[in-house]
């Protein structure tokens, strides 16, 4: 990856409200000989413009921060974006494969015209597929497959497993079923601001055609919203290996893995020389297993505290799958669930494992258990 400098915050204009206050007070009276009383009429009057002030000094602080990267958000940030000509990725709907069963062998061609819409399963219809373009099914044969499209963009489509969607919506004559022949996935929802602030920050690697690191990683990363980290690998020479991860700690499916794989082997990004193949990362399972106590004097405040333990806990495990090659740290989780105010903490699992730079830590079911009350 190439190297980030790291600057030290910076603050445009000084907006400490009391010595702020207390200065200018002071200026005042060395300026007109009085001293003024706090239920002075003038004073409360010079207070309360001064306090205006500041709030200019906040406001010109934040836009002048605007103008910077690391601080840019929403539109600004795509501003910004535009100087390196890199746009917002927006939101993408889901898409699979369906696969059309007639009901009986025809002797002439049966036609599913693009554009029929097939259900999921039990979703009353809210979230549907619909073919992207029209195919034959040849006489004789009994099934046609082909790619489809979420009605909905973002997230929401994904995940629906192989058989799911399985509703016609657009009844045609001969088909006895359809369904789904891959797990849906590929939908995204609009590009986060890190996310996108952080593919302008290595925009620059992707001028060059020469293969850097990390124009690999912009133009996988460019590829869908979705994608919150990008592992690369050269097993061989020449030969360029590309592995996404999803939001979430998600395994991206065979619509991902392709669109990445169409992103990176442009003709104007890959170096002639490059073999590039795209694959999902592999996940390396782990167990959780522990017990948690909470300090007899916080009784009162036990559900509570409960409740902040489970999440940390939860917390913890979209934190150790949301990057690829992050070791599996019992260390991390026993923190976080002391900073939730546990008192004493038992791990049985997981244990301190090693993942590779291609790899990405997930868990089994958890088996949490809080054991009581316990003194300090």
């Amino acid at each position: 990856m190439a190297q980030q400098i790291t600057l030290p915050d910076i603050q445009f204009t000084d907006y400490d409200v009391q010595k702020i206050l207390s200065e200018s007070l002071v200026s005042l009276q060395n300026k007109t000989g009085k001293v003024y009383e706090k239920a002075d009429p003038d004073r409360i009057l010079f207070l309360a413009l001064m306090n205006e002030i500041i709030q200019l000094r906040v406001l010109i602080d934040r836009e002048k921060k605007a103008d910077l990267l690391p601080y840019a958000a929403g539109v600004m940030l795509d501003y910004i974006g535009s100087l390196y000509k890199v746009e917002r990725l927006q939101a993408e709907p889901a898409t699979t494969q369906l696969r059309f069963n007639l009901s009986t062998q025809l002797s002439t061609a049966s036609t599913i015209p693009g554009g029929t819409r097939v259900g999921v399963q039990n979703a009353d219809g809210s979230i549907y597929f619909t073919t992207n373009q029209t195919i034959i099914i040849p006489p004789g044969s009994l099934f046609g497959t082909v790619p489809a499209t979420a009605n909905v963009t973002g997230e929401s489509g994904n995940g629906f497993s192989i058989g799911q969607v399985n509703t016609l919506m657009d009844p045609l004559a001969f088909v006895a079923s359809v369904s789904n022949t891959t797990e849906t996935g590929g939908g995204s929802n609009i590009e986060s601001d890190d996310a996108f602030r952080e593919r302008i920050r290595i925009a620059p690697e992707s001028f060059s055609t020469a293969g850097p690191r990390d124009a690999y990683v912009y133009w996988a990363k460019s590829a869908s919203s979705s994608i919150i980290d990008v592992g690369l690998s050269t097993p061989n020479p020449y030969e360029v290996v590309v592995v996404p991860l999803l939001t979430g700690g998600n395994i991206p499916g065979q619509e991902v893995l392709d669109a990445v794989y169409e992103s990176v082997n442009d003709r104007t990004r890959r170096p002639l020389t490059d073999l590039v193949k795209v694959q999902a990362p592999a996940a390396v399972s782990y167990d959780i297993n522990v017990k948690f106590y909470i300090s007899q004097d916080k009784a009162a405040e036990s559900q509570t505290i409960e409740s902040n333990v489970r999440q940390a806990i939860n917390d913890y495990i979209l934190w150790q799958k949301s990057k690829l090659g992050r070791d599996i740290n019992p260390t991390n989780l026993i923190g976080r669930m002391y900073a939730a105010k546990a008192i004493r903490v038992e791990v049985v699992s997981p244990v301190f494992t090693e993942v590779g730079q291609l790899e990405v830590a997930h868990e089994t079911t958890p088996n949490i258990v809080y054991g009581g009350l316990a003194n300090d």
